[in-house]
């Protein structure tokens, strides 16, 4: 037989592993640990619930991953960000049911391991965990030869929140004469990569370099900026105001997004116009020649989450909003829908 042949032969370099597990050590101690035991390391994250002022919890859970954007972190090999992205994905998505987030964990895949990479990457989850408030319990790095191209991973995450079941943010309260407020988006978000890329370069043939007049940027800065997360602005928002419903603008854009929040026998009016769009759309749109509905369905085009209030409470809601320094607009209302009618009009 011949000389033996070991796993790092394979392309697989446990002391590496070993070495990158003290770094997220360290990067898992800088987010909220509240609730946590023990270290990373383990075989399962542990977390300790305080319910004292909870009379009867409900756990909330979303998983989610950051999609073709990953493209973008490849192509200007920055890596720094994208973390953000993916624990925004996930904790967005249990906010708007009034859940806090307790913890996350992360699942990264590359190829051959990359520590510093690896590093950058979880550095921007556990920037996004505390952004959310919530804890980086454990995760899952795995290096896998053959699976990726050179200097490309995949990511995905998930998070678990809680909330009392008397304060669950499900629509069921929302009723016609309610108002809609949007609160803005920091860009694109982490969806849409696909159309993104294919009309920037793809069909215009741009790098991530090229410097873009309209946004005052290069493509690249634009494209990588990271999702905005907003669970203490809604939470502040649920906490002090009646909030009948949120809902997260992703992908599918309003109109896919907005229907799963409101009751059958409500229709949505959109007022066109009412917000500000942020040049990053204008640009899509007429780079790529998009049609209105192509854009309304892919893009959230400035928005990133959808809060439906009593009329009476818009204005303070407005206000709350301007006094946490978000970019609020009111942009429409709930009236009745006819069975054979749309969810949404747009007006």
């Amino acid at each position: 037989m011949g000389e033996s042949i070991t796993y790092a032969d394979a392309g697989v370099d446990i002391d590496k592993a070993n070495d990158l597990v003290g770094v997220i050590k360290t990067l898992a101690k800088s987010t909220p640990r509240s609730g946590v035991m023990g270290e990373i390391g383990g075989f399962g994250g542990l977390y300790s619930l305080n319910l004292s002022n909870c009379s009867n919890p409900v756990l909330v859970s979303s998983t989610d991953g950051v999609g073709t954007k990953l493209k973008i972190a490849f192509m200007m090999d920055r890596h720094d960000t994208i973390g953000i992205d993916l624990v925004a994905m996930c904790v967005n998505d249990i906010v708007v049911q009034g859940a806090k987030p307790l913890f996350f964990l992360d699942y990264l895949a590359m190829s051959n391991l990359d520590n510093t990479k690896a590093a950058s990457i979880i550095e921007g989850i556990a920037k996004g965990c505390c952004e959310a408030q919530c804890s980086l319990i454990g995760g899952e790095t795995a290096e896998m030869p053959g699976m990726y191209h050179d200097g490309e991973y995949d990511l995905s995450g998930f998070s678990v929140g809680i909330v009392d079941n008397a304060k669950i943010i499900d629509g069921s309260e929302i009723r016609n004469g309610h108002k809609l407020i949007g609160i803005a988006s920091s860009g694109v978000h982490s969806n849409g990569f696909s159309l993104v890329r294919k009309i920037c370069f793809d069909a215009c043939q741009y790098k991530v370099d090229t410097h873009i007049p309209d946004l005052g940027k290069t493509l690249g800065e634009e494209l990588i900026t990271p999702t905005r997360i907003y669970c203490s602005t809604l939470l502040g928002l649920a906490r002090d105001l009646p909030i009948h419903g949120i809902a997260h603008i992703t992908g599918g854009g309003i109109d896919e997004n907005i229907i799963r929040v409101i009751p059958n026998a409500c229709k949505v009016k959109v007022e066109s116009g009412s917000w500000d769009i942020p040049p990053v759309f204008s640009f899509l749109q007429k780079a790529g020649n998009v049609d209105e509905r192509e854009m309304h369905r892919t893009f959230n085009n400035g928005l990133g989450m959808i809060v439906v209030v009593p009329e009476e409470n818009a204005q303070e809601v407005m206000d709350r909003l301007s006094a946490m320094e978000e970019k609020a607009f009111l942009i429409g209302e709930i009236t009745a829908r006819e069975a054979s009618e749309p969810q949404v009009e747009w007006v």
